[in-house]
């Protein structure tokens, strides 16, 4: 059985985040086009669907590290802020965004909550494994 630990991130996150883009409960809010995903970010993403490729990085995330909550998850998202003459520091990714991406993965779901934080629902892990599967059936020459 093919799971997300077989086949690279760069291929499944756009494949999952096409599917998420079909579900109803995720739908990026009214703040997300203006948002930055963190305070070591200078502009707001620029792909318009943003939302759901984040969510699904989110997922899969969720599914390789859980159980996780929001501030391991802002770790995992931060980057070096530019601070000028003065030297790079590492900030954490926005919090907001992660806490609602996780919300609506819950209600969808594909993640449930737990005393340690949020893990992927054995909903969620079927999803994510069944679009590994896909990926790993049509492009069987990727096992090296």
């Amino acid at each position: 059985m093919t799971t997300v630990y077989d086949v690279p991130a760069d291929k499944l996150v756009p494949l999952v985040a096409a599917e998420l883009k079909g579900r109803p409960e995720l739908a990026p809010p009214a703040w997300a086009e203006f948002a930055k995903t963190g305070v070591h970010k200078e502009m707001p993403p620029e792909d318009p669907d943003w939302w759901f490729t984040r969510g699904a990085a989110v997922l899969r995330r969720v599914y390789i590290d859980g159980p996780v909550g929001v501030e391991r998850m802002r770790t995992f998202y931060g980057g070096r802020k530019n601070r000028g003459s003065k030297p790079n520091r590492f900030k954490k990714g926005s919090g907001s965004v992660i806490r609602e991406l996780l919300q609506q993965l819950e209600n969808a779901g594909l993640v449930v909550k737990e005393k340690g934080g949020r893990r992927a629902s054995p909903a969620g892990m079927k999803f994510l494994d069944g679009i590994a599967h896909q990926l790993k059936t049509a492009n069987p020459a990727q096992d090296a």
